[in-house]
């Protein structure tokens, strides 16, 4: 889907505008998603808090938030896991993460993002319909938008949803990210 992807190209896109990011690798189920995030962070000069697969999700966030604190850090990216099989696991693990923010971070703004691959088509209406009902998403990231055939998908997620895009993935560089503009967007569709 592009998850640990799109951290990384908007870790880019905020150390680009002068904000100090670290980004927690949370998503400590599958397999090699702490090496993919860590190349990211590195190209995009964010700072990374990890641990070794396996590990209680909330307990690298919580590690995070202190070094966020620490570095005196504009902005923490937490990965987690987006698909297990287990659906009742991984809310479990999500609602654990939020409370370990809200302890430690009460004041701080936040976002839930989930991030849709713009090339799946009106399975990800549905998709984003069920996350909804386990999670409360503020934004959506859709990626593979680099066709605007692809897009008509977008204009159906919101319409079905009511919730917003906040970015689009639109290529394979780290600078292929972009805030989401409808105005823009439809202009191109049509």
């Amino acid at each position: 889907m592009g998850k640990t992807t799109s951290i990384g190209k908007m870790a880019n896109r905020l150390a680009k505008d002068g904000k100090k990011v670290v980004v927690a690798a949370a998503d400590t189920f599958r397999a090699a998603a702490v090496e993919q995030l860590e190349i990211w962070a590195n190209r995009s000069g964010a700072d990374i808090v990890k641990r070794e697969e396996g590990v209680d999700p909330a307990s690298v966030v919580y590690d995070a938030i202190k070094k966020t604190k620490e570095k005196n850090a504009d902005i923490l990216i937490v990965d987690t896991a987006g698909r297990l099989h287990n659906k009742k696991y991984l809310m479990d693990e999500l609602g654990k993460i939020q409370k370990v923010i809200q302890k430690e971070m009460p004041d701080a703004d936040k976002e839930v993002l989930l991030v849709i691959d713009g090339t799946t088509g009106q399975n990800a209406i549905s998709q984003v319909k069920a996350f909804k009902e386990e999670a409360d998403i503020t934004g959506l990231v859709i990626t593979k938008l680099d066709g605007t055939a692809k897009g008509g998908v977008a204009i159906g997620i919101v319409a079905e949803n009511k919730i917003p895009i906040k970015f689009i993935g639109i290529g394979e560089q780290i600078d292929d990210m972009e805030i989401f503009a409808s105005e823009d967007f439809v202009k191109a569709i049509i």
